[in-house]
């Protein structure tokens, strides 16, 4: 069964919902251009409660191979082994203002791509090819395998995630905890402006 996660905005929190249904190893798939698409087509909707009958649960495995961890971040950059590519809006990212964590900044030697970038301006995709282009700049050579996703708490991630699936750029790889659980350690090192290589 194809599982279709949608919101009602950029898809931002439905990439999210896509990422953990395939981290779970269902198959998934977004709504591209969310309900409003689906409005705009004039496409059928449904109101009031939805009864469903229960069942056994499904026994849920993640695949661990999806994720990184603050210590496979640190050690993976210090070998230039992996590359941090954050989600945030660039005034985040750089430290200029930080609106919801209690620190400012970004990952060291992170790159910027804000996740709105990867929409038109219907808050579409971009064509694969466009993405692609975009993403293979930003890249500069390093292996897409060597990509891994962060934001302020891992959900945003998810766009540019999916946005590199789509672009015939996967599969990487996501930091669930993000910038949110980075900061809790004083230890961990911050960097503001404008960002890595």
């Amino acid at each position: 069964m194809l599982l279709v996660a949608y919101d009602d905005g950029s898809n931002a929190i439905a990439a999210r919902l896509w990422w953990l249904m395939r981290y779970f190893g269902l198959q998934a798939s977004l709504l591209d251009g969310g309900l409003a698409a689906w409005k705009a087509a004039g496409l059928p909707l449904e109101s009031g409660s939805v009864l469903l009958q229960a069942t056994n649960p499904s026994e849920l495995i993640g695949h661990r191979d999806m994720i990184v961890s603050c210590e496979q971040i640190l050690e993976g950059q210090a070998m230039g082994r992996l590359k941090v590519m954050d989600a945030r809006a660039a005034e985040r990212f750089s430290g200029e203002v930080e609106p919801l964590d209690s620190k400012a900044g970004h990952i060291p030697g992170a790159v910027n791509r804000p996740f709105q970038l990867n929409l038109d301006e219907d808050l579409c995709f971009k064509a694969p090819e466009v993405l692609r282009t975009e993403f293979d700049r930003l890249l500069a050579g390093r292996k897409v395998s060597q990509v891994a996703h962060s934001c302020g708490s891992g959900v945003t991630a998810c766009h540019n995630y999916f946005a590199m699936e789509l672009a015939g750029l996967g599969p990487t790889k996501l930091y669930p905890g993000s910038w949110s659980e980075w900061i809790r350690d004083p230890a961990r090192p911050i960097e503001t402006g404008p960002g890595g290589e």
